[in-house]
């Protein structure tokens, strides 16, 4: 029996019409009709941003948000963003309004994590930000949830050594690094010294492609043009499995910022989105071999419409094909 893997679709991926670091960061698709399409696409979890959060609690309870998440299996919950918490004034006071509002969705949702970090350099001493990662893991204790600091190149915790000393500095067991091939593909970190990260360190891992150089800035890069698994030059497949190897067992996100995939249908995006990232994954060929035989089937179909002389061609390769299939089958 192949083994079953938890794919989470990350907010982004399937939020649609969105601008991600703008005033319009709510999805203008509805969240039943986005749990329900991830559903429907075979994700057992869902990622929903602060804004988007702060937007759908206009019209639904937590509670109402948690029967909607339970009607449709949805077994793992991802909230992001949290920024700023260790830093002081303002952006400390607005920080701790929307950490109040997490810890309270993760708490009635039973979130897998929350994730937090820094989008820029904040040139906050390392001391200073292991003591904030730490207290707010054990205020994330109170609320039965995982604090997950992802790793990224724009902020100062920006290689495997930093995330490290972070996680370890605070000693909190429900701490750990939120892991998105986006960012350890564009720092170029061997994906072999990645998986040596201690496994109890890893909250979540997150993968996607790109292209590893491109003619835009890198925050351009990153919020406009990523790619679907398989479809760039990061060889997911190969980071699935250099993971797999350290025995994480946690649900698997799938976050693509992608300009032209926004103007998607939803249905489109979530079927695309869990299509194209579980064929990264091993033993899972057979869903791939099973849509080859119908695109196979259906090409018959078309010629056997065409003149007689290739009709018996025809008939006779889709024959010679069916055997085939029904020889692996058996």
């Amino acid at each position: 029996m192949a083994r079953k893997f938890d794919l989470l679709a990350s907010y982004w991926t399937i939020a649609g019409a969105t601008q991600p670091h703008t005033e319009r960061e709510w999805s203008n698709f509805e969240f039943k009709d986005r749990v329900a399409a991830a559903a429907r696409a075979g994700f057992t979890g869902v990622g929903i941003w602060h804004a988007d959060l702060e937007h759908t609690l206009q019209k639904h309870s937590l509670k109402e948000m948690k029967q909607i998440l339970d009607d449709h299996g949805i077994q793992h919950v991802e909230l992001e963003f949290l920024g700023d918490f260790f830093l002081e004034g303002e952006k400390k006071f607005q920080s701790d309004i929307t950490k109040k509002m997490l810890f309270e969705a993760a708490e009635a949702f039973g979130a897998h994590h929350v994730k937090v970090g820094s989008f820029e350099k904040a040139d906050c001493p390392m001391p200073n930000m292991i003591e904030a990662f730490g207290e707010l893991c054990r205020e994330g204790a109170e609320h039965g949830t995982r604090i997950g600091w992802e790793l990224m190149p724009f902020c100062d915790i920006d290689s495997v050594e930093k995330a490290v000393a972070l996680v370890k500095g605070a000693g909190e067991s429900n701490g750990g690094i939120c892991l998105d091939l986006w960012h350890i593909a564009k720092l170029k970190i061997p994906y072999e010294k990645v998986a040596r990260m201690p496994r109890k360190y890893i909250t979540s891992i997150e993968i996607n492609d790109g292209t590893q150089e491109c003619p835009w800035s890198l925050h351009e890069d990153t919020i406009n043009h990523r790619l679907f698994c398989g479809e760039g030059e990061f060889e997911p497949k190969r980071f699935v499995s250099a993971m797999l190897r350290t025995g994480y067992n946690g649900p698997w996100g799938i976050e693509v910022l992608n300009l032209a995939a926004r103007s998607w249908p939803l249905a489109k995006l979530a079927t695309h989105s869990f299509n194209s990232t579980i064929a990264q994954f091993p033993g899972q060929g057979k869903q791939a071999g099973a849509r080859k035989v119908k695109s196979a089937q259906r090409k018959n179909a078309k010629l056997a419409a065409k003149p007689t002389s290739r009709k018996k061609k025809s008939a006779k390769r889709a024959a010679r094909q069916g055997s085939a299939v029904r020889r692996r089958r058996s």
